[in-house]
């Protein structure tokens, strides 16, 4: 159960595809204007993402090794067709506002690199958990962003007024405030990955110096 629950999580914080790994930047710097606009994109990547996995980890066994990219990209190209026009048809107005985006989730590093690398290789279980896990992280990160452009540029979170117009960065909406916004949060999660490492690498030393007392008495007798 616990290492069911790992594979989960890792993508949200461990292994987030957008700070850590540095994954998918198109979308993350092209639609995260509002944090509307960057939820849409990670529930629709993360949609494409969780069947592709479950559907490539189906028929791994099955699919010749030297024609697997173009299965995997036919798999994907699939799904994101449906979940195009599944937001055509109920959220015009988002499907209008992420245009091309939307088609351009076929090539995203993410939902390719998770076929690739981890689909190919588990189950369907540990692959449907997988891709979840890293569509949370994924959207977590593209909402995170666009919330804070939008609440610093507008001065709204999901088109609620927090502080009006009065104290607005318009900077913060286009392409130099994304690169700046997405800078500092990577940098953030760079800070909190190293501190977890530290204070793991204590804990080790402290246990083992715990230990040697014991062992010293072992040996004693």
């Amino acid at each position: 159960m616990a290492s069911k629950l790992s594979e989960f999580t890792k993508g949200i914080i461990k292994d987030n595809p957008t700070y850590v790994q540095v994954l998918g930047m198109c979308p993350t710097l092209a639609t995260t204007t509002s944090a509307k606009n960057g939820f849409g994109m990670g529930i629709a990547a993360t949609v494409v993402l969780v069947m592709s996995n479950v559907v490539i980890s189906a028929i791994r066994k099955t699919v010749p090794d030297k024609i697997r990219i173009p299965i995997f990209i036919t798999v994907i190209a699939t799904f994101v067709t449906i979940v195009d026009l599944l937001m055509h048809a109920f959220t015009y107005e988002l499907w209008k506002t992420l245009g091309l985006f939307i088609p351009l989730i076929v090539v995203n590093c993410i939902i390719m690199g998770r076929a690739e690398a981890y689909a190919s290789k588990h189950g369907v279980v540990d692959s449907l958990l997988d891709g979840l896990g890293m569509g949370v992280g994924f959207t977590l990160s593209l909402t995170l962003l666009g919330s804070i452009r939008e609440l610093l540029g507008n001065g709204t979170i999901f088109d609620v007024e927090i502080w009006g117009k009065a104290f607005n960065m318009f900077v913060m909406i286009l392409p130099p405030g994304a690169y700046l916004t997405l800078g500092l949060l990577a940098a953030l999660f760079a800070a909190i990955s190293i501190n977890n490492q530290e204070r793991a690498k204590k804990k080790a030393q402290q246990e083992a110096q715990k230990a040697q007392p014991a062992q010293k008495a072992g040996e004693s007798k």
